[in-house]
């Protein structure tokens, strides 16, 4: 396939990155909105159909949501907890996962990431970008999704997309074992300038990079599990395999991404799985396991031509003022 790239899809996540000591403020305010754009084996689970009618192609309509009903029967409190999700995540999740955000669970959650901050420990990503992957792609946009696990824990490297890293870091290993998997699928593709790791490009183009868990303590992996996030997370696949009818990729790669697309059967869905992307296992599969290409290959007999994935990331981050 073709990488020329069309005009809109380069847009970058240019949300402004909070001060290194923030305030428990700044995590649950709001958070300056980012510019929406639109635009070892490995085992495989195929809709047995490609659909192509030219009604079956469109592009869905935007679930409708009265944002200012919902707000309006919320509590103080509930208000003080969520204002990180009622200003910064899009409407088209906001929409479909309201429910979940009022749960006990959920709140409780977000108490123990408020006495967190209160207490001084600092918390990746910046607040601004925790629902980034929400606004790069809304949930009528989807095609794909990339399931992570935790989020970066050192300085200037999560920013809310699953295996993305801001420039000037440079591409962590497990990234770097992803492009060379794209070059074998594709020997024209193009990485980020510079050895960098920026994957805003993929998520503007309707790949989802969704860690299970979506906040981590400085330095500290897995400092945030199992404390809540896991089972909004779950909630963000499930809604996809039940409002994204026309069909989605999902790569899951390692067992516990596995585990979460463990419910995807049927005729709807294709469920691409290898081992991780890690040094510490790639070698098992994951080099050869030609998912990139078997996803566009599959969307483009469900969407013909318009429906596959620009890989490239060859993307100036100053173009976006990033």
């Amino acid at each position: 396939m073709s990488f020329k790239r069309k005009a809109g899809d380069a847009g970058l996540d240019s949300a402004k990155k909070p001060k290194v000591n923030a305030s428990i403020t700044s995590f649950f305010g709001q958070p300056k909105a980012e510019p929406k754009t639109n635009s070892p084996a490995t085992s495989l689970k195929a809709d047995a159909t490609p659909t192509s009618s030219t009604a079956d192609r469109a592009e869905p309509t935007p679930i409708k949501f009265d944002k200012d009903a919902w707000l309006a029967k919320l509590t103080p409190e509930q208000k003080q907890l969520l204002a990180l999700e009622i200003s910064s995540m899009d409407e088209s999740w906001l929409a479909v996962l309201k429910d979940e955000l009022v749960t006990k669970e959920f709140l409780d959650l977000k108490k123990f990431l408020k006495s967190e901050v209160e207490s001084g420990k600092k918390v990746f990503p910046p607040s601004s970008d925790v629902y980034s992957w929400s606004r790069h792609t809304p949930l009528h946009k989807v095609k794909a999704v990339i399931l992570g696990q935790d989020p970066y824990h050192n300085v200037n490297q999560a920013h809310g997309l699953c295996f993305s890293v801001r420039p000037p870091t440079v591409a962590p290993p497990s990234l770097k074992n992803m492009y060379i998997a794209l070059k074998k699928d594709y020997p024209d593709f193009k990485a980020p300038p510079r050895n960098g790791g920026l994957l805003t490009p993929w998520a503007d183009r309707g790949v989802l990079l969704l860690n299970t868990c979506l906040t981590v303590r400085a330095h500290e992996a897995n400092s945030h599990a199992n404390r809540g996030w896991e089972r909004l997370t779950q909630k963000v696949i499930d809604t996809i395999v039940a409002k994204r009818t026309k069909g989605v990729v999902f790569l899951a790669w390692g067992s516990p991404a596995q585990k979460r697309c463990a419910k995807i059967t049927g005729t709807k869905h294709l469920v691409l799985k290898s081992v991780h992307p890690s040094p510490l296992s790639a070698h098992k599969g994951f080099m050869d396991c030609g998912h990139f290409r078997k996803a566009n290959e599959w969307l483009e007999e469900r969407y013909g031509a318009d429906g596959v994935i620009d890989w490239n990331l060859d993307v100036e981050p100053e173009e976006a003022g990033v």
